[in-house]
């Protein structure tokens, strides 16, 4: 059975165009490079966007651990102290980096008038958890610690992130809440990867996983962070924060996800248990949208998509403007 008539028409020519990932541990260094040629190629053939600063900077990393590779997206000309965005990328805590959804960040500082860092955290399976949620959590607390440097207001900080970013952030979210050092104004997830249980459900939804990110593919990503087969008991929520057992506390998010998305269910849960958690909560579901629909910005789908995390994230640490 094949879910391709659900398809939004506008979204269905990026089917043609992404190759379908068969990820192993045999395949993952192939499946990096061409990821970082595809974001090299386009670089060259995407629109400029004036006006902001890009600095690459190294912050102290965890404990023990490297120092962390950021992108500090400051606009230039805006009135300070700016809101502040912690990004973190996606793809599948296996794939990725900073680099690769650079336009999307700059994107998101001229849309909502706000500053940005971009976090190029570890990878798994080489680092597996806590590694990637910590690097996460020491690029926060370096952005917190230099917010006057900066030019940034501590008191409008918000995360984000798409699929494995919008997973991280949501567990970086709950980090930041037990460790009580760097409060939150916002977390903005979108179609987040949060609970490894989806892999070994014995009812999956029929409907969704067909297209980007597809089962196999989750199998092998949750596999690679957590250093075992998904789905055991004791995982921790830093790791999956579906498994968080209270949600209170947290800070207001927005939660978008496409209604073919393999991620559908668990992110409707998770909206649906932090609303009842008294958390302030926004959930939009996208028809005919499967994994990384927004990534075809002449879709009306995709343009509805952006238009509304972007509004949801200004009114956020913007307010009245």
């Amino acid at each position: 059975m094949t879910t391709r008539h659900l398809v939004d028409p506008e979204l269905a020519p990026m089917l043609e165009r992404f190759p379908e990932l068969h990820l192993s541990r045999e395949t993952l260094p192939q499946a990096r490079a061409a990821l970082a040629g595809m974001t090299a190629r386009s670089a060259g053939l995407l629109p400029a966007f004036r006006h902001i600063a890009v600095t690459e900077r190294r912050v102290p990393g965890p404990a023990g651990a490297p120092e962390v590779r950021v992108l500090v997206y400051l606009p230039e000309n805006a009135p300070r102290p700016l809101p502040a965005l912690l990004w973190i990328h996606g793809g599948g805590y296996v794939l990725g980096s900073a680099a690769d959804e650079d336009q999307l960040v700059k994107a998101i500082v001229v849309a909502v008038g706000c500053a940005a860092v971009s976090v190029d955290y570890r990878l798994a399976p080489e680092t597996p958890h806590p590694g990637p949620v910590e690097d996460c959590y020491a690029a926060l607390k370096w952005l917190h610690g230099s917010a006057a440097e900066l030019g940034v207001d501590t008191g409008r900080l918000a995360i984000g992130g798409a699929s494995a970013g919008g997973g991280l952030a949501a567990c970086l979210g709950l980090l930041a809440r037990d460790r009580g050092e760097v409060p939150l104004a916002f977390q903005l997830l979108l179609y987040p990867m949060l609970d490894d249980r989806t892999v070994t459900a014995t009812d999956p939804h029929a409907h969704v996983g067909e297209f980007i990110w597809t089962r196999d593919g989750n199998r092998f990503g949750w596999t690679a962070l957590l250093g075992h087969e998904p789905g055991r008991e004791g995982v921790s929520p830093y790791a999956a924060a579906a498994r968080a057992e209270d949600l209170a506390g947290l800070p207001p998010t927005y939660v978008g996800v496409g209604a073919l998305d393999l991620f559908l269910e668990e992110d409707m849960e998770y909206a649906r248990r932090l609303s009842r958690a008294g958390v302030p909560t926004e959930l939009h579901v996208y028809p005919g949208a499967f994994h990384g629909f927004d990534r075809v910005p002449r879709a009306r789908v995709s343009q509805a998509a952006t238009r509304d995390y972007t509004d949801a994230l200004r009114r956020a640490v913007r307010p009245g403007a």
